[in-house]
């Protein structure tokens, strides 16, 4: 978006690899454990994102987080699959042009380009060569499969302090999942109910918030 600051946004495309499991059902993905997910293909991150990539739920948060950003719509946030993870974002603007960004998986050079933002700084870091991706592919995600993107959606369009009640149920079922205590697809099934259970707030309050996040904790974790 740098430079094109005056320009009206028609849409952002977040792209995401699909994880170790892009293209697995639901027969595999119920006996799955935490070794096998915690095997990105392309990223090197810690555990806890590491499993929410897998699950899809990394996208989902990145969705939400947009919106506050960017001041967008749900309508105008599109998630992407691309295996490759070579391009990492997209923006597509009023006249029907695009941007996008596209770099080696490495979270160093993001990292610098925050730290050093509006400037770039030189890298030593490995260059991108063509040769070596002759090909980029995109897919749809597979939301049926893996709920949890879905979710981060209905909780973005539903607003309120529904995506404070995803987040935190997340972070239970993701802690419970790295030690044993339920299946991949249980995560998601766990956050859905907590979802349905705790009380709609259109217009939370930080002690909304902060009460809210503690519920939601509670009663994931009963859940589980």
């Amino acid at each position: 978006m740098a430079g094109e600051f005056d320009n009206t946004i028609e849409k952002i495309y977040l792209t995401a690899s699909g994880g170790p499991f892009r293209g697995k059902d639901k027969n595999f993905l119920s006996t799955v454990k935490k070794e096998q997910a915690l095997k990105h293909p392309n990223w090197v991150m810690g555990a806890k994102i590491t499993i929410d990539s897998a699950s899809l739920m990394n996208k989902g948060l990145e969705v939400i987080e947009a919106k506050w950003l960017f001041s967008l719509k749900p309508s105008e946030i599109d998630v992407i699959v691309h295996p490759q993870s070579i391009i990492h974002s997209i923006v597509q603007f009023n006249d029907g042009s695009m941007k996008a960004q596209m770099g080696l998986p490495d979270m160093k050079l993001p990292i610098q380009y925050a730290l050093a933002y509006p400037e770039r700084i030189h890298s030593d870091f490995p260059r991108f060569d063509f040769m070596n991706f002759p090909n980029l592919s995109f897919e749809k995600p597979d939301m049926e499969t893996f709920q949890n993107l879905s979710l981060a959606f209905d909780a973005l369009n539903k607003g309120g302090n529904m995506p404070c009640v995803l987040n935190a149920a997340n972070e239970v079922v993701v802690e419970a999942f790295l030690k044993d205590k339920v299946g991949f697809l249980q995560m998601s099934d766990v956050i859905a109910n907590t979802m349905s259970k705790i009380n709609f707030v259109a217009k939370p309050s930080y002690d909304d918030y902060v009460a809210c996040d503690k519920e939601t904790r509670l009663i994931a974790s009963s859940l589980i």
